[in-house]
């Protein structure tokens, strides 16, 4: 008897299923990371104003993560 937890459409089923969940985590640590090299940059050059700079770099690069995966998610349904 064949194991039918490998077809194509489960698989793929699961594979959105990571890339989307992946979103939960990327966002968040993108943010974080942005924060912290600001923070870092901060006391190094004696500033208070570069953590808002690295905030603001890390929110952007967290949604433009979000938009590329959503981008190639929709690409990729539309060669179906």
């Amino acid at each position: 008897m064949p194991d039918d937890d490998n077809t194509p459409g489960k698989q793929n089923f699961w594979v959105q299923v990571a890339r989307y969940s992946q979103l939960a985590f990327v966002l968040p640590a993108a943010t974080m990371v942005g924060w912290l090299l600001g923070a870092a940059l901060d006391r190094w050059l004696h500033t208070t104003w570069l953590y808002l700079v690295g905030l603001l770099l890390g929110i952007a690069a967290g949604f433009i993560e979000l938009i590329r995966t959503a981008m190639s998610s929709e690409t990729s349904s539309e060669n179906k």
